[in-house]
């Protein structure tokens, strides 16, 4: 049996996992609301309008680490779907996303990117944690 890392970084399998992973992010910041949620997509529509595809590009940029961080979630969801697997252990499975995506930052020379990120980082686990049902049923779907 393959390991969810080995089966979403599939390079035949790798384009429709990331596409379907951005349409997540969409989602996930279309859903929010108030003044936190248009904090968010003001934020988001910052970082996007610094290159045209940049959120396919994190996302296949952040997928190796999210994969290997996801791997243990994905062996111990026995006959539950991937989803309740998550939700089920939420604060582990955010703070292990959120490890990858603060090393990432951590990293980068983007400034827009590094000063949007700090903003929003204090509420990133509420948020992590609020779209884990998605993410869980997106990648479900996608390695199956």
């Amino acid at each position: 049996m393959s390991s969810l890392s080995q089966t979403l970084l599939d390079p035949a399998r790798r384009p429709a996992v990331v596409e379907t992973l951005v349409g997540v992010v969409d989602a996930e910041v279309a859903a929010k609301s108030g003044l936190g949620g248009k904090i968010i997509k003001t934020g988001y529509a910052a970082v996007t309008k610094v290159a045209d595809g940049f959120t396919a590009k994190a996302v296949n940029r952040l997928l190796p680490g999210f994969a290997q961080a996801l791997d243990p979630f994905w062996a111990d969801r026995g006959d539950s779907s991937f989803a309740d697997t998550l939700v089920a252990r939420q604060g582990e499975a955010a703070e292990a996303l959120l490890a990858v995506t603060d090393g990432q930052v951590a990293g980068t020379s983007n400034k827009v990117v590094t000063k949007v990120y700090g903003s929003l980082r204090g509420k990133a686990k509420e948020n992590v944690v609020a779209a884990l049902p998605r993410v869980g049923a997106a990648i479900e779907e996608q390695a199956s």
